[in-house]
């Protein structure tokens, strides 16, 4: 496989078109991922499910193949054709959504849900490597925003239209309705983006790629990394299990009808929630530019801005005031994302960052998804003989701790995080090798 032809230079129009092209793939990444969870109170009934078997499906089901396979999908990434990729695991995973819409039990649907996370693990870490070849480090946590509100998008299309069509038509029908527009894309990403030069606007010297072990061992020797990874694990283990479990929620303890739980959580998710994804971003640029620190200091900032309305959203009887005071931490929910992936690849040299990428997400989708929903949907069915249909409210309460855990490991990578990047630069790195 040989690289695609390169662009020369980067054209603010040209980087702006494949910056929305490369978001509309994590919009549909996102739609594809979580359209089970506003179907899941039919897709529980129908199949008998409980509420471990829910967040299995919603979890691991997907998330074990999903980071495992980025490691491997992401050595390829630093080697060869990214659009390529991108391409062929973009038309793989919505196949794979379309297909899901036939399963008969949790372990035909596990199935398909295994198939979908084989090919979304071949996007995030060429998209971000691609992003970074773009878009200049001062620019590059905005940027890399932009692409992550993304899935606040894909949130918004999958509550919305899932409630509505899964109401008239079946979750059957939702599901494929969901899975079809990304093979469209694949073709027009494959068509109309061009494989940038790697280190395109850096000017940064190309070289042979390392082995896998030695950018663990690199990542490894980052102290800033360790930290950073730990700390989006904590605190997407909490927005994934909210996800997971917050339509049913809303069904069981506020009587919602899929639809109506289709707008509420498609205007919060996809207006507050892609708000406050990309002005995460811009102001890890603008206050980073200062003190590169900054880039940790924001999403610890709004994990305490969000903690304080969570139990207000999980613990009110007023549906009004529950959805009221979502809003802050759905704006604050995926604030750490941006400035993570920006760092991730400010830590290694240019033929490491889909790797590095890859391994961030390798941690963070073994904790956050793998562990989030059926560890949050096994408490809920612990609690349940006691609290009855309050059982899961208490049981997604739990959830503020990790995002404090969250916020302390961010903490703790602003202590060698100036140096650490200084260390990642191109020659600093090729020393090691």
């Amino acid at each position: 496989m040989a690289e695609g032809t390169e662009v020369q230079g980067a054209r603010p129009a040209h980087r702006t078109y494949v910056l929305v092209i490369l978001t509309l793939v994590y919009v549909v990444n996102y739609l594809d991922r979580q359209i089970l969870a506003i179907l899941m109170p039919q897709v529980k009934a129908e199949f008998g499910l409980d509420f471990k078997q829910v967040g299995y499906l919603i979890g691991p089901a997907f998330a074990l193949v999903y980071a495992v396979l980025g490691v491997p999908l992401a050595v390829l990434a630093d080697r060869y054709s990214r659009r390529n990729i991108i391409a062929a695991s973009l038309a793989v995973f919505s196949l794979m959504t379309v297909l899901s819409s036939y399963a008969r039990g949790f372990w035909t649907m596990a199935l398909a849900r295994f198939g979908t996370g084989v090919g979304e693990a071949g996007t995030g870490p060429s998209i971000n490597s691609v992003i970074a070849d773009l878009y200049a480090p001062a620019e590059r946590a905005s940027a890399l925003s932009f692409y992550t509100a993304g899935l606040n998008v894909g949130l918004l299309i999958a509550f919305f239209g899932g409630g509505w069509l899964s109401d008239h038509y079946g979750w059957r029908v939702a599901i494929v309705a969901a899975g079809a527009p990304g093979l469209l894309l694949a073709l027009l990403l494959f068509f109309t983006v061009k494989e940038p030069k790697r280190g395109l606007v850096e000017a940064l010297p190309d070289s042979e790629p390392p082995s896998i072990w030695s950018v663990i061992a690199w990542l490894w020797s980052q102290r800033s990394f360790r930290w950073m990874a730990i700390g989006t694990s904590f605190s997407s283990f909490g927005g994934y299990a909210v996800i997971a479990f917050v339509p049913t929620f809303l069904k069981i303890s506020h009587h919602l009808s899929g639809a109506q739980i289709g707008v509420a959580l498609a205007l919060l998710a996809g207006v507050p929630g892609a708000i406050g994804t990309y002005l995460a971003g811009v102001f890890a640029d603008r206050f980073g530019a200062r003190d590169v620190r900054w880039n940790m200091y924001v999403p610890i900032i709004a994990t305490f801005v969000g903690i304080p309305f969570a139990p207000l959203f999980y613990l009110s009887p007023s549906l009004a005031v529950a959805l009221s005071a979502a809003i802050v931490p759905v704006m604050m929910g995926a604030t750490y994302v941006g400035p993570a992936y920006s760092m991730a690849q400010g830590l290694v040299p240019l033929r490491m960052r889909a790797r590095s990428v890859a391994i961030l997400l390798l941690i963070l989708n073994i904790i956050g998804l793998g562990l989030g929903p059926p560890v949050v949907g096994a408490v809920a069915d612990l609690l349940q003989p006691s609290l009855g249909a309050d059982a899961l409210r208490y049981a997604m309460l739990t959830t503020i701790l990790t995002g404090l855990m969250g916020a302390f490991c961010y903490w703790r990578a602003t202590k060698t995080l100036k140096s650490d990047l200084e260390r990642g630069s191109f020659t600093g790195a090729a020393s090691v090798f």
